[in-house]
């Protein structure tokens, strides 16, 4: 989606998708409400950056990719506490992570969905698993799988997306993910 289109106050195509699921939604979960029906609360994007602790300067090139992938400004986790083991102290800077709500997640959700897990190699769906709340994880390998990540980097990170809903149990949330198009692993009774 452009700028202008941004600007004019137009809902995200994924949130019009969703909108238009509602109904259907409604009457596969057998819910009597439109308001009961589960919907997106937010998205969480976390990346683990190891080197910070001999680096500082590797966080700020994390840092940089993660901004352009979300489309927002993220910012930097540091550790709870020390483990010499690891050689972190308490308060170093050692991850980022970006918190997206409203169009913002709509957008980055439209781009993961369409664009960047079917240029994972050999995919065969995601996990099915859910947190037993209603929330999804998924953990991506490489994130050079987003057009907005450079290819010529010479190190590639992973992410964890967490997606909450408001489902009240993973079946809901299933659904709800199922509709808008997450490519689920076929369950195996299904395949034979």
């Amino acid at each position: 989606m452009n700028k202008a289109a941004k600007n004019k106050g137009e809902k995200p195509r994924f949130q019009e998708t969703y909108l238009k699921l509602r109904p259907e939604l409604l009457k596969r979960l057998n819910l009597t409400n439109i308001y009961e029906v589960p919907r997106i609360e937010k998205v969480v994007i976390n990346v683990g950056v190891k080197e910070a602790v001999a680096d500082s300067r590797a966080l700020n090139l994390v840092t940089q990719t993660i901004d352009n992938i979300a489309g927002q400004k993220s910012v930097k986790t540091v550790a709870k506490k020390s483990i010499a083991g690891f050689k972190i102290r308490e308060d170093m800077p050692i991850g980022v992570m970006v918190t997206l709500r409203k169009t913002q997640m709509y957008h980055f959700l439209d781009k993961l969905i369409n664009l960047a897990l079917p240029r994972v190699r050999d995919f065969q769906g995601v996990s099915p698993k859910f947190d037993g709340n209603g929330n999804y994880n998924l953990g991506i390998k490489e994130w050079i799988i987003f057009p907005e990540a450079d290819q010529n980097l010479e190190k590639v990170h992973g992410m964890n997306i967490t997606i909450q809903t408001s489902a009240q149990n993973d079946a809901h949330a299933f659904e709800l993910l199922k509709s808008l198009g997450m490519p689920f692993k076929q369950k195996e009774s299904s395949r034979k």
